[in-house]
C-alpha cells in the first residue's frame, strides 16, 4: 500500500482514531500513563502534561520500530523527522527513559502490539532504507585506513557548522567552569590553561634555559588547534599538533597563520602510530582516547611513553564508564556519531597507563563540567538552527540535536564521566620532576 493510500484512508471519518488503535502498545510500553503527550498524524493524542511532546508525524515512524525493535529504529525515526520531539530534548529523553522498563531493548517488549496495530494501520510493508548519514564502518576495526574513515565522518561535517555549534573557541571537548557565569569561551582557557598547568609548561627549567631552548609539546588529536594555540601564546613552547581530519588540519593552519605562531607550532595530518620525530617534553591528549580502541590502548600509552622525555608528562583527557563499554553495532551513536568508539573504565585507563610505563599522579573527574558545556554546545545549535540546517541538512542537524541531549543525561546521572588521568615518565633514578602539591595547578 503506498504512502498515499494510507494517509487517505487514515484521513477518513470512519477510520479509529491513531491514538486509540495504539492505546495497547503504549500500555506495555510505560509503567502507567505516557508521561508525555503523543501526537499522532490524524491530530489524535494520548497522555497529557509532562515536559514535553512526541509526535510521530507518519506512519513510517512505526515501520521503524517495528524492523529495530531497539534505539536504532527510534533513533532513525527522529534524525528523519518522522518522529519529533518538542521541548528540551534532553528532559523529554529522561522523562522516557524513567517512565520506560529498565531493558535496554525496551521496544522489544511492545513488539507484538508494534506489529498488529502497523498492521491495522496499513503501515505493514519494506523497511524505509536508514538514512544516508547513516554509516556502518569496514575493514579492519581500528586499522590506520578504517579509523581515517571513521574520524572523517565525524570531524569532516564541515567546519562552519562546527563554529555555529562550539563557539569561537572552536574546542570540541568538556570545558571547565571556575566562575559562577563565565563565557563558554571563557570556561575553555581555563580548561586550556589547568592541562598546561598539569603538563608542568609554566614550571621553570634551568635545563630548558641552559639549552636556550622552548619545550617541544605533542597534542595528539589537536582538533582545530585550540589547544595549541594556548600553550604556545601563554607558555612559551613549541607544539606538535596531529589530526586525521583535512578540514580540521586546513582551518587550524589558517588559525595559526593568522595568529603569526607558523613557527611554533606544527599541524599535521598523521596518525598518532606514524609519529616519528620525538622526544617531546609534554603530551596532551583531548578527547582522542575514545577513538583508539581497547585492544590498542596498550599500544597507544606506550608509543606516547616511548615519545616523552624522561620527567615528561602525559595527560589524557577522556569519556569512560563504569567496566568500560564498547559502542553497540545497532547503537544510534555508534552508526551516526563515533563509530567504532570505545569508552574505557576510568581504572582500565589507569592500568594502561601504568603497563606502559607510566607513574599515574593524578586523577580528576569533570562530568558535571561536561554536562554543562553541552547545553551551551545545545543552546548555540539551537539558537542557529536556520543556518546549521542550510549548512549540513536538517537529517545532520537532527542528529547532533539528540546525541548532544543524551549525552548531557549520561554525564548528569553519572552513566558517563569525563577524567583527566595524569602520568608521567620517570627518570632512570626514579626521579618524576612532579611539584610536591597540586597548588599551581588552580
Amino acid at each position: 500500500m503506498t504512502q498515499a493510500l494510507i494517509e487517505n484512508r487514515l484521513a477518513t471519518p470512519e477510520s479509529e482514531p491513531v491514538a486509540d488503535v495504539l492505546q495497547p502498545m503504549f500500555d506495555k510500553l510505560f509503567r502507567g500513563p505516557p508521561p508525555l503527550v503523543f501526537e499522532f498524524w490524524d491530530g489524535s493524542e494520548l497522555g497529557s502534561g509532562g515536559p514535553g511532546r512526541i509526535t510521530l508525524r507518519s506512519p513510517d515512524a512505526l515501520r521503524r520500530i517495528m524492523w529495530s525493535p531497539d534505539e536504532l529504529g527510534i533513533a532513525r525515526a527522529f534524525v528523519t523527522g518522522e518522529l519529533n520531539a518538542e521541548g528540551d530534548v534532553a528532559t523529554v529523553l529522561r522523562t522516557l527513559q524513567q517512565a520506560m522498563p529498565s531493558e535496554r531493548r525496551i521496544a522489544i517488549r511492545a513488539l507484538p502490539e508494534v506489529l498488529a496495530v502497523t498492521r491495522s494501520l496499513g503501515g505493514i510493508g519494506k523497511p524505509p532504507p536508514p538514512p544516508p548519514e547513516e554509516i556502518v564502518p569496514r575493514g579492519i576495526r581500528h586499522s590506520l585506513q578504517r579509523d581515517k574513515e571513521t574520524v572523517g565522518h565525524h570531524y569532516n561535517t564541515g567546519n562552519d557548522f562546527y563554529r555555529l555549534v562550539l563557539g569561537p573557541s572552536m574546542t570540541y571537548s568538556c570545558a571547565r567552569f571556575t566562575s559562577a557565569d563565565p563565557t563558554l569561551e571563557e570556561a575553555q582557557e581555563a580548561k586550556h590553561e589547568l592541562v598546561c598547568r598539569k603538563l608542568g609548561l609554566r614550571e621553570a627549567s634551568s635545563d630548558y634555559e641552559a639549552l636556550g631552548r622552548r619545550k617541544r609539546i605533542l597534542d595528539v588529536g589537536c582538533g582545530w588547534g585550540s589547544m595549541a594555540i594556548h600553550a604556545a601564546t601563554n607558555h612559551d613552547v613549541d607544539v606538535v599538533g596531529v589530526t586525521l581530519s583535512e578540514e580540521q588540519a586546513m582551518y587550524t593552519r589558517r588559525r595559526v597563520d593568522d595568529l603569526g605562531l607558523g613557527d611554533h607550532i606544527d599541524i599535521r595530518v598523521q596518525d598518532y602510530r606514524e609519529i616519528n620525530d620525538g622526544p617531546f617534553d609534554a603530551i596532551s591528549s583531548i578527547g582522542m582516547a575514545e577513538h583508539v580502541g581497547k585492544k590498542q590502548m596498550t599500544r597507544y600509552f606506550e608509543q606516547l611513553y616511548g615519545m616523552l622525555r624522561p620527567g615528561g608528562r602525559l595527560l589524557n583527557h577522556a569519556i569512560s564508564s563504569v567496566g568500560g563499554s564498547r559502542l553497540a553495532r545497532r547503537g544510534f551513536m555508534n552508526r551516526y556519531v563515533f563509530p567504532d568508539g570505545e569508552l574505557l573504565d576510568v581504572g582500565m585507563t589507569a592500568l594502561f597507563m601504568e603497563i606502559a610505563g607510566f607513574e599515574v599522579r593524578d586523577v580528576e573527574n569533570l562530568r558535571e563540567h561536561y554536562a554543562r558545556t553541552l547545553r551551551q554546545w545545545v543552546t548555540n545549535l539551537e539558537d542557529n538552527w536556520d543556518d546549521a540546517v542550510k549548512l549540513v541538512g536538517e537529517t545532520r542537524a537532527r542528529i547532533w540535536i539528540l546525541y548532544m541531549s543524551g549525552s548531557i543525561n549520561g554525564f548528569e546521572d553519572g552513566g558517563i564521566q569525563l577524567n583527566q588521568t595524569l602520568g608521567v615518565r620517570p627518570h632512570s633514578d626514579g626521579r618524576s620532576d612532579m611539584p610536591l602539591t597540586r597548588s599551581s595547578w588552580g
